[in-house]
């Protein structure tokens, strides 16, 4: 141990050594459909000499010259090639090996992972969601079972990562900045996820660190690219929470290609299994579409386009919930009247324009608009009691309520409306030149957003108005705004790779700057970020890497919003600096591929805004107001643990807290207190995430996928008190979703003239449970509040609000 920590500290040492003579082989690698292979092995057995295949398949490799070698490419599910070289000095080879599948293969439903090792971004192969049980259906849902990266709600595509908030994430399609709707305090009210799976090619996704090339948000990345179609095809797939159709192909010259995608999901299944009892219709459409057409070889134009269309109608009934301790066992029993309907819809449309004049050099020209319209509307009346139930254990009356301890009514109403339209023209560029590769960008941003909100809830105990002054009935909370933003941001960034090799040691350095300025507040911003990795030439495949930087973000509509409605406008941009130092290891075990990932992470956060969290309703107190820290350490190991059937397992330790800087407060003696750091709403300490997949040995065609998640329990704090430091905990997240799937046709199976399942290229059918264990996972708390209590002191019950419960689903999936 003690040498390999020796090697590693020399190593990061100047080589003095000169270079080797080399060579250049490069190409496409592709399988007998012609589609691209991505992301193939490229490398020379026994030397660190190798590469990986992009999405289009192409790869360029630098080689040793004057010497017979042999190229190996490879990827899971492929048979091997093999390519003899022999190269002079400065010769470069094109070669473009075609790779058939095994006959062992699974594809349509292998789990397939590809690490960029160099840096902090992972890449996940689409086709984990076909097989993984989710009730979303999200891309989204892929990166619940990552190291880093929390959900605690299966109805929401919204996650956080190392200690950040849903706000700190930023998600591309096709180099296009995505935005989520503004309204939603619900996970029941989210429609579908923006990304569309049956349209995606590659997905990209870093947890801390990224690059300069990336945005303005402090926590993470997720990068999308949309496939480009070379023949015609298509899927369907139903279940009980809805279906999905999609269609591409291309002209017979090949310059104009199009893919298409609709989806309808409703949630109305799994609400039924809620607590509060009612007659729920959710609706969620949504349609996508991206054409290409290649004006010349050097041309091409493209058109993103996407409409959704989200409804949620909501009429309560009734409501029964247990809780308490067991020492002290409460029921909430709630009588509804009134409604919600709510109508999110969203619109966005790009036009991109891709000069390529050579090999080395790629231009973009994109314009996009977003328009979200969102409408919120609600009167509800709950009638409620609180009992306390018998818990002595052989008694005729066990679980029955036995005394009355509160009894009173609630009244919340609103009539919120947002208008918000996003326009934005950017330039992307880059040029690479052997081992050195120049990005570059600028991008103009305008926002305008007007919103009309209107809410207030009323609370009546025992006759008495909640909070109780004796004289006037008052409201609990109130919400009145009529807001106007118009603001334009600017931003702009540079960066550079460059790979070298020493001593059959290869290194990696990428640096970057980022420059942001926003005429609301006037601010200016520089990020520097840094990436460097070493891969030593060990007999064990080690890659280690640090990175870090500085993550401003500039705060947008909600961030600026006070709880009361009002906007400031002077609020100035959080910032993040982070340090992530990580590597990985590619191992056999059992005669079959594994790979082990570690990173720590420590983040510095400055000008915090703090936050209460409900549900997935973000509410800030619109003010800089705070500083603090994430630190943590992530593990992931992916291999074959059944051969043929590729499960990972992954784990994460976490710590994040903020500290208001100069509150205090006075305790029950008169002494005035300074709380200090306390956690932040995403503190989750410990996070455990499995993904296995088996087959039946002698019928493969067979097969079954368990996901398992288990979480500590996250802090939460009454929403209408001032103070932030006071804070519970939630009982810890635990989930078990399993799937059973069956290939009723495989792709390479030929059916006979006059069959009608002879058109379809592969069938498959699947029957998932969610929530296995039937556990009740809390999403937020509703708190009831009382004038008096069996004491005669005022008190607040917090009342846990669950998730779904047990569900069975079934899924027919078709590709043509």
């Amino acid at each position: 141990m003690k040498i390999r920590f020796l090697y590693i500290l020399l190593l990061c040492l100047p080589s003095l050594a000169f270079s080797q003579e080399t060579a250049i082989v490069w190409g496409r690698v592709t399988d007998t459909r012609e589609l691209p292979v991505f992301p193939a092995s490229v490398a020379i057995p026994g030397t660190p000499y190798g590469t990986v295949t992009n999405e289009d398949g192409r790869f360029e490799i630098e080689v040793p010259a004057g010497e017979a070698l042999s190229l190996i490419i490879s990827y899971l599910g492929y048979t091997q090639a093999e390519v003899p070289i022999n190269l002079s000095t400065g010769e470069r080879l094109e070669i473009n090996p075609v790779l058939e599948q095994t006959a062992q293969d699974l594809d349509e439903v292998t789990v397939r992972e590809q690490y960029d090792r160099n840096t902090t971004i992972t890449r996940i192969d689409i086709k984990t969601l076909d097989m993984l049980p989710t009730v979303s259906g999200n891309i989204e849902s892929l990166l619940s079972t990552l190291p880093g990266v929390s959900t605690r709600n299966e109805l929401s595509s919204q996650y956080s990562v190392r200690g950040g908030n849903f706000d700190e994430n930023l998600v591309y399609v096709n180099d296009i900045e995505i935005h989520r709707p503004f309204l939603v305090r619900s996970s029941q009210q989210e429609g579908m996820s923006f990304i569309n799976p049956d349209m995606v090619s590659s997905i990209k996704f870093s947890a801390g660190g990224f690059d300069a090339t990336y945005g303005d948000k402090m926590s993470s990345v997720l990068d999308i690219v949309y496939r480009k179609p070379y023949e015609f095809a298509g899927s369907a797939s139903v279940s009980l929470l809805g279906g999905s159709v999609h269609l591409e192909g291309t002209s017979k010259n090949k310059r104009f290609t199009h893919i298409s995608g609709f989806r309808y999901r409703t949630t109305q299944y799994l609400l039924s299994t809620l607590e509060t009892k009612g007659e729920y219709n959710p609706n969620f459409l949504d349609f996508q579409t991206l054409l290409s057409y290649k004006l010349s070889p050097k041309w091409e134009i493209s058109f993103l386009g996407n409409i959704a269309n989200n409804r949620f109608h909501f009429i309560p009934e009734t409501r029964r919930t247990d809780f308490g301790t067991y020492n002290n066992p409460l029921n909430l029993i709630i009588y509804y009247e009134g409604q919600e309907q709510d109508r999110f819809d969203a619109y966005t449309g790009a036009m991109t324009l891709q000069f390529n004049p050579n090999e080395e050099v790629s231009l973009k020209l994109i314009g996009s608009v977003f328009a979200s319209l969102e409408h919120e509307n609600y009167d509800i009346l709950g009638e409620y009691l609180i009992n306390e139930l018998d818990n002595r254990l052989g008694s005729e009356t066990y679980g029955d309520s036995i005394l009355n301890i509160g009894v009173g009514g609630m009244h919340d109403h609103a009539r919120n409306d947002l208008n918000a339209y996003v326009y934005s023209l950017s330039h992307i560029g880059s040029h690479t030149r052997g081992r050195n590769t120049l990005n570059w960008g600028m991008k103009w941003q305008q926002e305008r957003i007007h919103d009309r909100l209107s809410e207030w809830e009323m609370i009546d105990s025992v006759g008495y108005s909640v909070p109780y002054s004796g004289e006037e009935i008052t409201l609990f909370n109130t919400i009145k705004s009529n807001n106007q933003l118009f603001s334009n941001r600017l931003s702009t960034y540079v960066q550079n790779t460059y790979v070298f090799e020493k001593d059959s040691v290869k290194y990696f350095l990428n640096g970057g700057l980022r420059a942001t300025y926003w005429d609301m507040n006037k601010e200016f911003l520089l990020s520097p970020r840094i990436t460097f990795s070493i891969h030593p030439n060990w007999e064990r495949d080690v890659v280690f890497r640090i990175a870090g930087g500085y993550y401003y973000q500039p705060p947008f509509y909600k961030e600026m919003r006070y709880p009361d409605g009002e906007i400031n406008k002077s609020v100035k941009a959080q910032k993040s600096i982070h340090i992530v130092m990580g590597g990985d290891l590619v191992f056999s075990a059992w005669d079959r591929p594994f790979k082990f990932t570690s990173e720590f992470y420590y983040k510095h956060l400055k000008n915090l805004i703090p936050y209460k969290l409900d549900n997935v309703r973000i509410q800030y107190a619109a003010e800089n107001l705070a500083n603090g820290y994430a630190v943590g350490l992530d593990m992931k190991i992916f291999g074959e643990f059944v051969p043929g059937a590729t499960s990972w397992a992954s784990f994460s330790l976490m710590k994040t807290e903020e500290d208001i800087l100069g509150d205090f407060y006075y305790n029950d003696d008169g002494i005035r207190e300074e709380p200090g750091y306390y956690p932040r709403p995403t503190d989750q300490r410990f996070m455990v995430g499995v993904f296995f997949r088996d087959y039946f040995p002698r019928n493969p065609d067979w097969k079954v996928h368990l996901n398992i998640l288990y979480g500590s329990g996250l802090p939460f704090s009454p929403p209408t008190i001032q103070r932030y430091d006071v804070v519970f905990r939630m009982p810890s997240y635990k989930r078990v979703d399993i799937g059973l799937s069956k290939v009723l046709k495989k792709e390479e199976t030929m059916l006979k003239e006059g069959n009608p399942f002879r058109f379809f290229r592969s069938i498959w059918i699947s029957a998932e449970v969610f929530n296995l264990l039937g556990v009740k996972n809390t999403a937020s708390y509703t708190w009831i509040k009382t004038v008096s209590s069996q004491d005669y002191a005022p008190a607040a019950f917090a009342v846990p609000n669950y998730l779904t419960g047990r569900r069975f689903n079934v899924k027919l999936t078709t590709h043509f």
